[in-house]
């Protein structure tokens, strides 16, 4: 079964769309973290700190809303947005805290 040149270049578009909007990200998450992705420090809203398993392109344990994700803070122990910090405006015992407190881990 033959595709259409119509069919295959849609599906070309799609496929670099989805890199573009992964590589968008992870430029994203290394401007605010200096990280690709990997354990990092996020906060929640209510200012918590902790650390998550934060895949560009990918929510394991978060529901994503564009650069911010709704997830289950393990120090308040509620739901909320949370968004990558640079751990570079922390202090050493913010740093610290964050590591201590790692939200569920992947199955």
């Amino acid at each position: 079964m033959s595709r259409t040149p119509k069919s295959r270049a849609r599906r070309r578009r799609g496929g670099i769309i989805l890199v573009g909007a992964v590589l968008v990200e992870a430029a994203g998450l290394w401007l605010r973290t200096r990280r690709i992705g990997g354990n990092v420090i996020v906060r929640c809203r209510d200012g918590h700190l902790f650390t998550t398993l934060w895949i560009p392109a990918a929510s394991v344990k978060s529901l994503r809303l564009g650069w911010w994700r709704v997830q289950r803070c393990p120090v308040g122990r509620h739901w909320s947005l949370v968004t990558p910090v640079n751990p570079d405006t922390l202090t050493e015992d913010e740093r610290r805290f964050a590591r201590e407190h790692h939200d569920v881990p992947v199955p």
